[in-house]
């Protein structure tokens, strides 16, 4: 294959940068979801009476239910996805509805109305996901897929800074009363879903499936069959697999609550740390700025590193960073502290998601890529719905924010402890048979040549 010629090229296809740029498109929504969307919560919450401790729970609460959701559906619609050319309208439309909902969340409307809104939109957001990281399989090949996943993560930090920080602009605006903060707040967000949606179309328009699994007779029927029969079929590697995703459950459910709940976090515990509520919430904003900031070359030094090291060591290294970083979040009780605690986030974050996703993508069977990442994100999202769960049930139990983070510390221990062992599987079983990613024993799919899927 042509593709695979340039395997070592630092150049990408044309469908590879189009698959990279819908991150850079979709974070800008995730930075609205970590930052902005808890400030508005919080202002909701405290028009109707839950404030402090209470709010922290009541949100993560609500997070909890949208992961929940997320990963019962998920695996559903992945499998939808892998029958031939389902994976392109499935894609478009998961997405289409979260850009919608990204607009109408810029609204002002009660707490009630601002929460339903909210969870379609981050299911929509989230499904999108499920079919965007299935795409990686057809749009690269495996020799790639450690750099492709690590740009894709890597851009997305950094251009989903450029409407992050057009909104900090607005919402400064907004503090100093040049303007409301309801105008400022639809600014934003029609800013932001506009963004999504410019960065979706390219890569919506030029995607060609390259693996699937050929239509059948009753489809939804087969699909659900498909679905609760995977782990008893003969599935290369499958122990390894197994092992993975119990692991990755685990570790990953640090990254997603600290994604998830850092901002509101933050607010908890510094609201009566003396500073004014504007203060706390610019430090906040520029601290995940920061953020953003170093997980752009992190991510692409994964990717690299990826190239002379074995990305499983790599993995085990940024789950160790991780557990660093949610036991020194105990403590937290400084603003410093919390800067601090944002550069390390950075330097760790986008090498455990993009290794995770392409060091999963090596080890399925990529005709059941939908089928598989769907699974994976039941796992990913079924683990932020534990770790949000925990914290606020931890924190409404203790009355102190800091105690909430005790649980996720454990987890990700635990889980480190389980990728070694699955790591350890994986690589016996790539000793005794070869590479672990390969077709499964369905249908052959028919696989064009790479070089093809440029949208031509």
């Amino acid at each position: 294959m042509e593709e695979t010629k340039e395997e070592n090229s630092p150049r990408f296809t044309p469908i590879e940068k189009k698959w990279i740029m819908y991150d850079v498109g979709n974070s800008a929504f995730t930075l609205l979801c970590s930052v902005f969307i808890p400030f508005i919560v919080k202002d909701l919450c405290a028009a109707n009476g839950i404030v402090d401790e209470a709010y922290q729970t009541f949100w993560s609460v609500v997070t909890s239910v949208v992961t929940l959701v997320v990963a019962v559906i998920s695996p559903i619609v992945g499998t939808f996805a892998d029958s031939e050319g389902m994976k392109k309208p499935l894609f478009l439309a998961s997405a289409l509805i979260g850009i919608v909902g990204c607009v109408l969340l810029g609204m002002p409307v009660p707490l009630a109305v601002f929460v339903t809104v909210y969870v379609i939109t981050r299911m929509s957001y989230n499904i999108s996901l499920v079919f965007y990281d299935s795409m990686l399989t057809d749009v690269t090949d495996m020799e790639r897929v450690d750099k492709i996943s690590s740009h894709g993560y890597a851009w997305g930090y950094i251009g989903s800074c450029i409407p992050f920080v057009i909104s900090v602009g607005i919402y400064i605006f907004a503090a100093f009363d040049f303007i409301s903060y309801t105008a400022a707040y639809i600014i934003m967000f029609i800013l932001n879903a506009v963004w999504w949606l410019c960065f979706t179309m390219p890569l919506a328009k030029s995607f060609k499936q390259r693996h699937f699994i050929k239509r059948r007779p009753q489809a939804v029927r087969n699909s659900f069959k498909r679905l609760f029969s995977v782990f008893r079929e003969k599935i290369p590697n499958k122990k390894g697999i197994l092992i993975f995703l119990i692991a990755f459950f685990l570790y990953i459910d640090g990254v997603y609550t600290i994604i998830d709940l850092a901002t509101t976090y933050g607010t908890t515990i510094f609201s009566g740390a003396g500073m004014d509520d504007m203060m706390v919430n610019i430090n906040l904003v520029l601290a995940l700025l920061l953020t953003q900031i170093i997980a752009f070359p992190c991510a692409i030094i994964s990717g690299i590193l990826a190239k002379k090291y074995d990305n499983g060591k790599l993995i085990i290294v940024f789950i160790t960073g991780y557990l660093g970083i949610a036991v020194f979040a105990i403590w937290l009780s400084q603003i410093w502290q919390f800067w601090l605690l944002a550069v390390c986030v950075g330097l760790f974050q986008g090498g455990v998601q993009a290794l995770s996703r392409s060091y999963f993508a090596k080890i399925i069977p990529v005709d059941k890529s939908g089928e598989f990442f769907g699974i994976m994100d039941i796992f990913g999202k079924g683990a932020s719905f534990v770790g949000t769960m925990l914290v606020a049930i931890v924190t409404a139990a203790t009355n102190n924010a800091n105690y909430g983070v005790i649980p996720i510390s454990c987890l990700i221990g635990v889980g480190l402890v389980i990728f070694v062992i699955g790591y350890a599987e994986i690589k016996r079983y790539e000793r005794q048979h070869g590479g672990a990613a390969m077709l499964s024993d369905d249908e052959p799919a028919d696989v064009p040549d790479a070089a093809e899927n440029d949208g031509q």
